[in-house]
């Protein structure tokens, strides 16, 4: 059979025109194994064995690159077998990372196994000649060693015998350029998207372009890349897997000695070695760093030079840092900044200004199974050779042709802007041509990285001068201005100490709502529409704005008017208008907690109408700490049920604090654990990033079933959440969205104020 059948179009573009360089992205998990091999080098083995599309081949291929491995890659802790094996049997093939090295002394190079343990090896000029790689970072190599032991004084008895690379020894830029030449912007963009093993069908044009951002590091010199967000978004994962130029630390926490210099051997550190240094789980305040070393990394940040004694050093290492943060972006704008998580000793102005973009991790979603591509991209460490090389190329003031940065940006704005413009001109439009059409996204996309470093900075410093992020087009003097996503999504918090700022950003908005509605966009008007108490939630347009992909702006508290009814104990409803307690509104939220009363109600079997908002909605407003006991959540539909409650608690309160919610249930049967658990966790995730702090715990000993919030209340459930008839789960069925189209079963619900 051939694979060429559920092939899209981009797969048979990319084979057809760079066969020699590409690999299918799924392959790769199916030979790695227990082998600790980069990704890099056995996607240069299958690409070399398994780069047909024919299915059969391809099967084979991946056979022998299984084979290969388990017969020849060199695990550590089998050093002394395979050196053992190659004296017995006379030669033998390994996989190991190779060095060479010239030793003066004898006029000859020498290489050494980095995992077999092996050096002095003698190796060929000629074949130096052919790697020169192997002079510099050393590459993985397939490599026929030969024992002959002559039992001469400070002889080596270990011979090589043939070099293979596995890995690219040399550069192919031209070659590169002229494939780039074969394809549009966005496929481009869509090949480097499954290149490092995503599939862009599920990607946003915005998302995309930050997933290149984090590749900028790669290709362009001494830049400086800070991104925090939620665990799980794969922050780190290029760092690590996808250049044999980058180098990951792990922990954060680094010496002078390491990274920069070690002034008792005079030996550089990481930043003389490698193209990329990355800081992982960067953040923490309990994390400590000495002064020498910030005070080392700020010079050398901004000045790409550090000081070995009474000499200086330059070297062209970008710095990487990435880390986690604890709270969602509005609990950081209301109460912090976005640099709250960082060690107190890098919480500093001076380190700070001196980072180029600020990657907001937040946007990324939590890594799916689903993500990864099973279509073609290029071999990584073809790109990676590549992307190194043109580290050479600046296209920094490519676009002040046609653009002009606002004149109150300070130099390091300016420069941080054409860092990331150039960077992003490099992996798109890697020869440098592109249209002021084509420019401008990428030049929004730097503009709005900036940006988000200073204005937390202004935020932390209030020295620091506020400047205008903006730019005009070639022939008009009208500035367009640019804003951070979340500056968007609230402007009251965004702006806290500007509230000239925000209704600026409020009015804008208005504007341009009304004239969509006045032109009778229906679309616009449904997306203003809240059902059972929803937030509003609409899109943002801008013109030639990156961020319009992704681009929606939610109001802080549900919609109060028209009030939903609410059940009294007296089988009535009660309606509260706007209420006002001295001279001070109400706010949305107080306001639908104070349509909250005790009572008892009763429902009847096959009854519609019945809402989680409408039992709910005013008991759990405002509340930060919600206790659920439900010993039933343990079924898929009662999974789900609970994710109903957690978007109701959602809407009904601030999206500027954190609320936690505690659940108490039970183990549903053993074949099902794992699935119930997963469906907990993934709870855990989707609405820990929503400011929705989700914890649980299993209690076999408990039938009860209630709420209890730290507002005083007590909602006893008769059936607990699992209060509708089964229905059809079809995503096209409205039932699943229109909880008040559902039939119930017969509950009863008692609300207590303790």
């Amino acid at each position: 059979m051939d694979a060429m059948t559920d092939m899209g179009a981009l797969d048979r573009s990319i084979t057809d025109v760079c066969p020699e360089y590409t690999v299918r992205k799924d392959l790769v998990g199916a030979v790695k194994g227990n082998a600790l091999v980069p990704t890099y080098v056995l996607e240069y083995l299958l690409s070399k064995y398994a780069t047909t599309t024919d299915q059969a081949s391809i099967d084979a291929g991946v056979d022998r690159v299984r084979t290969i491995l388990a017969d020849n890659y060199v695990h550590r802790e089998e050093a002394n077998l395979i050196q053992s094996k190659i004296r017995e049997k006379g030669r033998y093939q390994v996989i190991d990372k190779v060095q060479v090295a010239l030793n003066e002394k004898t006029d000859q190079y020498e290489a050494t196994f980095e995992n077999l343990g092996i050096s002095r090896v003698i190796v060929d000029p000629e074949t130096v000649r052919k790697n020169p790689k192997l002079l510099v970072t050393g590459i993985w190599c397939l490599c026929m060693l030969v024992y002959a032991y002559s039992g001469e004084k400070n002889e080596v008895p270990w011979r090589l015998h043939r070099l293979m690379p596995v890995q690219m020894s040399h550069d192919d830029r031209e070659h590169y350029l002229a494939v780039r030449e074969r394809f549009t912007a966005g496929e481009w963009i869509d090949l480097l998207m499954q290149s490092v093993g995503f599939n862009p069908s599920l990607f946003s044009d915005r998302a995309k372009l930050l997933h290149l951002v984090r590749m900028i590091p790669f290709v362009e010199r001494n830049y400086n890349l800070i991104e925090l967000g939620p665990k799980g978004t794969g922050k780190s994962h290029i760092y690590s897997e996808f250049s044999p130029h980058g180098m990951l630390i792990s922990g954060g926490e680094v010496t002078v000695a390491k990274l920069f210099v070690n002034n008792t051997t005079g030996r550089p550190g990481l930043v003389g070695f490698w193209d990329v240094v990355a800081f992982d789980e960067f953040a923490g305040r309990a994390k400590k760093a000495g002064k020498d070393l910030v005070d080392i990394m700020k010079n050398y940040m901004a000045n790409k030079s550090f000081s070995r004694g009474v000499s200086v050093m330059q070297a062209e290492a970008s710095m990487v840092f990435v880390g986690n943060t604890s709270h969602n972006v509005p609990y950081m704008l209301k109460n912090s900044d976005l640099f709250e998580e960082l060690p107190a000793q890098y919480h500093d102005p001076a380190f700070l200004d001196r980072i180029h973009y600020y990657l907001p991790g937040w946007e990324f979603e939590q890594i799916r199974s689903e993500m990864f591509t099973h279509g073609y991209g290029f071999v990584v460490d073809y790109l990676a050779e590549i992307l190194h090389n043109q580290r050479d190329v600046d296209y920094g003031s490519v676009f002040e042709r046609y653009f002009t940065l606002s004149s109150t940006l300070s130099t390091r704005d300016k420069d941080a802007i054409r860092k990331t413009f150039s960077g992003l001109m490099k992996l798109i439009y890697p020869s440098g041509n592109a249209t002021p059409e084509q420019m401008e996204p990428l030049l929004r996309c730097a503009i709005e990285g900036r940006k988000r470093v200073k204005d937390q900075l202004c935020r932390i410093d209030s020295t620091m001068a506020e400047v205008d992020f903006s730019y005009t087009r070639a022939g008009s003097a009208d500035p367009i201005a640019v804003r951070t996503l979340e500056e968007t999504d609230y402007p009251d918090l965004y702006w806290r100490d500007r509230p000239d700022a925000a209704a600026s950003i409020a009015a804008e908005d208005a504007t341009l709502f009304a004239s969509l509605l006045m032109s009778g966009d229906a679309s616009a008007g449904a997306d203003m529409g809240a059902s059972d108490g929803g937030t509003v939630s609409v899109e943002t347009a801008q013109s030639g704005d990156t961020e319009q992909s992704n681009g929606a702006a939610q109001s802080e508290a549900p919609m109060a008017e028209p009030a939903e009814s609410v059940p009294t104990t007296d089988g009535g409803t009660a309606r509260t208008s706007t209420v006002e307690s001295g001279e001070r509104k109400l706010t949305p939220i107080e306001r639908w907690a104070a349509q909250a009363k005790e009572g008892h109600l009763e429902f009847r079997e096959d009854q519609r109408g019945v809402t989680y908002a409408k039992l709910f909605g005013p008991y759990i407003a405002g509340a930060q700490e919600i206790t659920i006991k439900d010993p039933y959540i343990r079924k898929p539909h009662q999974v789900r049920n609970f994710a109903e409650f957690l978007e109701t608690v959602f809407n009904y309160t601030d999206r500027s604090d954190e609320v936690h919610v505690h659940l108490i249930t039970g183990y549903t049967d053993s074949q099902y654990i794992d699935e119930q658990i997963d469906g907990l966790n993934t709870l855990q995730t989707v609405f820990g990033q929503l400011g929705i702090v989700f914890t649980y715990e299993f209690d076999e000993s408990g039938h009860d079933r209630s709420i209890v919030t730290d507002t005083g209340w007590r909602v006893i459930l008769g059936r607990g959440l699992d209060i509708y008839q089964p229905f059809d789960g079809n995503w096209l069925n409205p039932l699943v969205r229109q909880q008040r189209l559902r039939r119930v079963r017969a509950f009863e619900v008692t609300y207590q104020y303790i």
